[in-house]
C-alpha cells in the first residue's frame, strides 16, 4: 500500500518538505508567531476613535459600573478592582459578555483593537484624575 500524499493546505503555497513533519512544523511555527505577536502589531485606534470610546466608556460602561466606575449594578472597574484580573480574561469578557448577568458582549458593535483598548484604559486606572 502506497504512502499517503499529503497536499498542501488551501492558502499555503507548497513549499520543500511540504507534506513531511518537519515542512508541518515550520508552518505551525509560524502560525504560532503570528498569533503570539499580532496583538502587539495592532495599532491603537486614532484619535477620533478613542474619544468615541472614551465617550462610550463613559456613558455606556459608566451607566452599570458607575460613572467613577466604583461600582454599580455592575461590579468595580478601577485599576485597584482588575489589579489581579488577566487582561486576556478582561478582554474576553467584554467581548463575549458574562452569561447570567446584565453584562452584554460588545463584540457586535466593536472590533478587537476597539475592547482591547477600552480595557488598557480601565487597567491605567479610568477615569484619569
Amino acid at each position: 500500500m502506497a504512502a499517503p500524499v499529503a497536499l498542501p493546505h488551501p492558502g499555503i503555497p507548497p513549499t520543500r518538505g511540504s507534506g513531511t513533519a518537519c515542512g508541518r512544523r515550520g508552518v505551525l511555527v509560524l502560525l504560532g508567531c503570528l498569533a503570539l505577536f499580532s496583538p502587539a502589531l495592532q495599532a491603537e485606534p486614532d484619535t477620533l476613535r478613542q474619544r468615541q470610546l472614551d465617550n462610550l466608556l463613559l456613558q455606556d460602561c459608566g451607566s452599570c459600573h458607575g460613572l467613577r466606575m466604583t461600582g454599580g449594578l455592575g461590579p468595580a472597574l478601577t485599576r485597584q478592582a482588575l489589579a489581579d484580573k488577566p487582561r486576556d480574561s478582561l478582554i474576553a469578557t467584554v467581548t463575549h459578555g458574562r452569561p447570567g448577568t446584565a453584562m452584554p458582549g460588545w463584540n457586535a458593535l466593536l472590533d478587537e483593537q476597539d475592547i482591547a483598548w477600552l480595557v488598557d484604559q480601565l487597567l491605567q486606572g479610568y477615569p484619569r484624575p
